[in-house]
């Protein structure tokens, strides 16, 4: 992996504020259901990512697009009272900013949610984006920020594989985390994890984290061999933005030096003790990285 860098940490694509209840199940058509506790939060997977870096300590910068209107404002709020910088998010008033609607079941442990779109994640030549990307250690994109950022020159791209990328491929790209599900959809079901890592490398990914749920996660560096990664034991209140704090707690602790391994389970316990809250951010820990930590559980 890429020594460490005094840059920041460049998080870019998604952000939404996410209004959140719990019920016991989910209700019925025509019905009315009480909910056990109720939140409203921020959230979208490279927001949130972005939050769980800075947790760990890194410096952090989010840059995407939102409307003018009420949610955008709470968005930017709830990011720099994280520390996190939101000086590339472009305010376009002819948008309206991403938002979901979340009922979180505690019978299964599932969820549903109904969103509002995200707008496209453009920015114009000369925005503050160009500046950070030139001066980040790192660049993390999710699904809806990669076109924004292939073919950049940005040194160390970080790609949040877990929702479909349209033409996306792994060339290039210095860390790639999707899950095994999608890793399975495009190289074969058949295919064992190892297998199915090695395939990601070949495609040109320098290294791959892929994320298994309750499995844990298998990582491979190129010219290394697969390493399975178990999950660690959670109280699960909601997995809404686990993988999103995965993705950012992993970023930090790479950016900060840790090996791979050591690092993908640094972000394996941090995303595990984020279960315990109802929105995706709430229970992040707040502890940064350091080599001590690569075996010690976050507070």
């Amino acid at each position: 992996m890429p020594q460490p860098s005094t840059g920041p940490l460049l998080f870019v694509g998604c952000a939404t504020l996410d209004s959140i209840a719990l019920v016991q199940d989910y209700p019925a058509a025509d019905s009315r259901t009480v909910a056990t506790d109720f939140a409203t939060a921020g959230g979208g997977p490279a927001a949130t990512a972005a939050v769980a870096a800075a947790r760990a300590g890194a410096r952090t910068a989010f840059a995407g697009v939102l409307g003018t209107d009420e949610e955008g404002d709470r968005i930017i709020a709830g990011l720099e009272a994280e520390g996190v910088d939101t000086s590339a998010v472009i305010r376009d008033p002819g948008v309206k900013t991403g938002a979901s609607v979340i009922i979180v079941s505690r019978a299964t442990e599932s969820r549903a949610i109904v969103t509002r779109p995200v707008p496209p994640v453009s920015f114009p030549a000369g925005s503050r984006f160009f500046e950070l990307l030139e001066s980040a250690a790192w660049v993390h994109t999710d699904h809806l920020g990669w076109n924004a950022v292939a073919g950049t020159a940005a040194p160390n791209i970080s790609v949040d594989a877990g929702n479909p990328i349209p033409s996306f491929t792994p060339r290039g790209v210095a860390l790639y985390v999707p899950t095994i599900e999608r890793l399975a959809a495009e190289y074969g079901a058949d295919l064992s994890p190892a297998a199915l890592l090695r395939k990601a490398v070949d495609d040109g990914a320098s290294a791959v984290v892929a994320t298994a749920g309750a499995d844990g996660a298998w990582v491979l560096e190129r010219g290394g061999e697969p390493v399975h990664v178990p999950a660690t034991p959670a109280e699960i209140v909601s997995t809404l933005g686990a993988g999103d704090v995965y993705h950012g707690s992993l970023l930090a602790a790479v950016a900060a030096g840790l090996p791979l391994v050591e690092a993908a389970a640094f972000a394996g316990r941090t995303a595990a003790a984020s279960c315990a809250g109802l929105d995706g951010r709430s229970a992040i820990p707040h502890q940064a990285v350091t080599s001590e930590l690569a075996t010690n559980q976050p507070a």
